[in-house]
């Protein structure tokens, strides 16, 4: 079967390269508000700022995340090893060796797992840190198909001087997220890196298309798993591999698991997502009283059993390692939350992916004393790592946000940041007018 790539009808971009090179030039040059910015695609321009504020070097090479044994065993186990041959049938039909272009899948963090194709090319990107085991998520390396396809979970495109790393800017690339089909939480991600072949209306339409089929493939395989699995009268539960509880945001807390062969979403009610909060932010474990201390205000321990009882139950059916261990009460397997992973980036500087990521307050109903305390050491750490550390459009993203709106020192030190000629300063000095505050800078 000839490669889908050997022919193609270059598409030629909305603006000339020379101007998006020279939009690139003013970027970093810290001319914000430079008008060549304006004609860039605001897909682009946005990824650019988020890569400014995550301090990603323009000329610097991608993390190498994975060493040769730990690739190994992780793609292993990864969800998407198993449809790796669909990947190559529709992607790199025929000779793969010869097909033009360079085939990537990557995990949900950006880190590449899997990089196929042909051998002139592979040798050449390879030179660029685009390698299995690097990370090319957006925090890492800047604008890139792949990266940015995961930060905006969906397709994207990326041509040339596009780029945010200036050793990437020879090529081309399409990528696409791929989601778990039942829980539609991101599992990975499909990109396809090349010349002007990379990135028509057709590479498009096949990286896209490769997705779904993946996702369509995991759960064919999913339910076919279910149907032959032999009837017993106490069936084995499945092994649950990752958990994630979710609380940002939300009161009713959403306990994510993957398993052996599915993966679910469980609604906790209030109580059972405050009690499920505490036991994974204290992983030594609490003692009973400790625990109902941290979630009724008192060491009601009479409450606190049946309590316990309860989540258990619930927990043996969706979740049986979870099942928590009493003296001291503690979680047997590692339960990771959104909490976690936002101040993870927070301490890796990633500021703005970060703040996209900290969807809400910590159970912001609860009235629980433990939960209270976490939400508001959330809402510190983030507020002193944007104040101390975090570049202009970081900042600005904080400003706007329900934390920061009001903020009268997070609005006056976006307004000594911004350039004297910055059109965003009109807003600011208003905004600090109507708090009452000082203006001058």
């Amino acid at each position: 079967m000839p490669s889908p790539w050997s022919t193609y009808t270059e598409v030629a971009p909305d603006t000339s390269r020379l101007l998006v090179e020279r939009a690139h030039d003013e970027l970093l040059a810290g001319n914000l508000g430079d008008r060549r910015l304006g004609d860039v695609r605001a897909l682009v321009r946005d990824s650019w700022r988020r890569s400014l504020a995550s301090s990603v070097g323009a000329e610097s090479l991608p993390r190498l995340d994975l060493t040769a044994d730990e690739l190994e065993d992780y793609r292993r186990a990864h969800p998407l090893a198993g449809v790796m041959q669909m990947v190559r049938s529709l992607l790199l039909p025929g000779s793969a060796e010869d097909s033009g272009v360079v085939v990537a899948v990557g995990d949900a963090s950006g880190r590449l797992l899997w990089v196929e194709g042909d051998r002139g090319v592979r040798s050449l990107t390879g030179d660029m840190g685009f390698v299995a085991g690097s990370n090319w998520s957006e925090a890492e390396v800047g604008t890139s198909a792949p990266g940015t396809a995961l930060a905006l979970d969906r397709a994207v495109q990326i041509r040339q001087a596009e780029h945010f790393n200036r050793y990437v800017q020879p090529w081309s690339c399409t990528a696409a997220p791929v989601h778990d089909p039942e829980t539609r939480r991101l599992l990975g991600v499909i990109d396809v890196t090349g010349g002007p072949e990379a990135v028509t209306p057709q590479a498009q339409l096949l990286v896209d298309a490769t997705a779904r089929a993946i996702e369509s493939e995991l759960l064919v395989g999913r339910l076919r798993s279910r149907a032959e699995a032999p009837r017993r009268r106490a069936p084995r539960a499945a092994t649950v591999r990752h958990a994630t509880l979710r609380v940002l945001g939300r009161d009713r807390a959403l306990l994510e698991t993957e398993g052996d062969a599915a993966a679910s979403v469980l609604e906790l009610s209030a109580r059972h997502a405050e009690i499920l909060l505490m036991l994974a932010s204290h992983r030594e474990g609490l003692s009973a009283e400790a625990l109902a201390d941290l979630v009724y205000g008192e060491p009601a321990v009479e409450t606190l059993r049946p309590e316990m009882v309860r989540l258990r139950r619930v927990l043996e059916k969706q979740a049986p390692q979870l099942v928590p261990l009493s003296r001291p009460y503690r979680l047997p397997a590692e339960l990771e939350t959104d909490v976690q992973h936002v101040v993870s980036l927070l301490d890796r500087g990633a500021h703005r992916v970060a703040l996209a990521a900290y969807t809400g307050p910590v159970l912001p109903d609860s009235v629980a004393p433990g939960v209270e305390e976490l939400r508001a050491s959330v809402r510190a750490t983030l507020r002193e790592s944007m104040i101390g550390e975090a570049g202009v459009e970081a900042l600005l993203a904080y400003a706007d946000s329900a934390d920061g709106r009001e903020d009268a020192e997070v609005l006056g030190l976006c307004l000594r940041m911004l350039p004297p000629r910055s059109p965003r300063r009109p807003g600011l000095v208003a905004r600090l007018e109507a708090l009452g505050a000082e203006t001058t800078t």
